[in-house]
């Protein structure tokens, strides 16, 4: 048997086969996350779990080493059935998924494949691969209801389910098309739950599909921006744009993602910041998957130096040394605050994050730094100082006693009147 390199060990300690370390030497992972050295052992023992988790804590390799290890190792070369499925929310978080199975499975002996199902691409192409047999189908829901429904995918013989970013998947409204889901798949299989939170909601349908799930929890499931220069700058909103191109080129930004609240957000400002000559993309939920595919793709590949993006078209997006982070618009949980700068200063890199506010967002981002536990100060840039006042709360006028008539003047009129 080869020799583990030492510092596989710790990786090797999780119960990992040869195979799968070498594909992890190959991502040049150095040390297990929290996450993984808690789930994978449990993942391996074959019990459900519930795991809170953020993006960017390893949560795709918690759940990805395990299954093709399984998988593999079970394989026999005549069964093309599916045995597992993982959903996830958004078209790029599945894409995201779907290449690091590929990745960690490239030096499997017993080769696994893996389809990802979304909207936006062939139906037919995914029909026909799916017909040639499929291991790890890697879905969003509406696409995967369609192929259910045309029966040309079968899920009972699954064995393992996951759902990453749970809570996501029912903030975008697919709980129903997740009950016809469950209504499909086989009742013996591993459940695996992905949630940054554990709300209602998630709680609800985790009892619907899984008896007695244990809980992991990471102590602090809240990325840590220790890492992360903030800086918050006031600014009046139609000045923005402005004051974004202005700190483009005099702190030579490149490499940025940048958050706005809208898909007509994203368009409008990818469509300015081109015409001034800035190498410019946005990614949103109007785009088709090729014209989305392509946006992250040049922006990964440094052929764009700029990304806008709204939170849900971004949700799943990793990218590797991202300098900085603009808020151009202010996010609308604190939690997202946090997940969105989250993207820049990983794997202990310092990062960069910007937020522009107004006087409309003075109270919002208080809420945000209050929920985050941190205290930012505000900076003015020179020639795009924030301007006016804000508007304060605006009580309505009193009551003006008389105006309107009393129960017993209205039962006076009403005798007065007779039957």
């Amino acid at each position: 048997m080869k020799k583990i390199k030492s510092d596989l060990i710790e990786f090797e300690n999780l119960g990992l086969s040869e195979e799968i370390l070498q594909a992890i030497d190959e991502s040049d992972f150095l040390t297990p996350t929290d996450i993984q050295i808690k789930t994978i052992p449990l993942i391996m023992s074959g019990i459900d779990l519930l795991i809170q988790a953020q993006t960017g804590s390893g949560k795709t390799a918690c759940f990805a080493w395990p299954i093709l290890q399984k998988i593999s190792h079970e394989k026999i070369s005549t069964d093309n059935s599916i045995k597992a499925l993982i959903l996830t929310p958004t078209r790029e978080l599945a894409l995201q998924v779907s290449g690091a199975i590929y990745r960690f499975g490239e030096f499997l002996t017993n080769k696994v494949s893996t389809l990802t199902v979304i909207g936006g691409e062939s139906i037919e192409q995914q029909t026909r691969v799916l017909s040639e047999g499929v291991d790890i189908v890697v879905a969003t829901p509406g696409r995967l209801l369609d192929l259910i429904g045309q029966k040309v995918l079968t899920l009972n013989e699954i064995q393992f389910l996951v759902l990453d970013e749970a809570d996501k998947i029912l903030d975008l409204g697919f709980a129903a098309e997740l009950d016809l889901v469950l209504k499909e798949i086989s009742p013996e299989r591993q459940n695996l739950f992905f949630s940054a939170t554990y709300p209602e909601k998630v709680l609800e349908i985790v009892k619907r599909i899984s008896k007695n799930p244990e809980h992991v929890q990471i102590e602090n499931v809240t990325p840590t921006v220790e890492n992360i220069h903030q800086r918050v700058i006031e600014v009046n909103h139609e000045n923005r744009g402005m004051l974004l191109r202005h700190l483009i080129i005099q702190e030579k930004w490149k490499n940025v993602l940048v958050f706005v609240s809208s898909k007509t957000a994203a368009g409008n400002l990818s469509e300015k910041l081109k015409k001034l000559g800035i190498k410019a993309g946005a990614i949103h939920g109007d785009l088709s998957q090729p014209e989305r595919n392509k946006a992250l793709s040049d922006f990964k590949e440094k052929k764009i130096d700029f990304l806008i993006a709204t939170d849900v078209a971004a949700r799943g997006i990793d990218i590797s040394k991202l300098s900085l982070v603009v808020n151009f618009d202010l996010p609308r949980s604190p939690a997202d605050y946090i997940h969105r700068i989250g993207r820049t200063g990983r794997a202990g890199e310092i990062g960069h994050a910007v937020t522009f506010i107004g006087h409309e967002d003075q109270e919002h981002f208080k809420l945000i730094e209050k929920r985050a536990q941190i205290s930012l100060e505000r900076e003015s840039i020179p020639g795009f100082e924030l301007t006016g006042e804000g508007i304060g709360k605006v009580r309505g006028a009193a009551p003006i006693k008389g105006k309107r008539k009393s129960k017993k003047d209205k039962a006076r009129e009403k005798a007065a009147k007779g039957p």
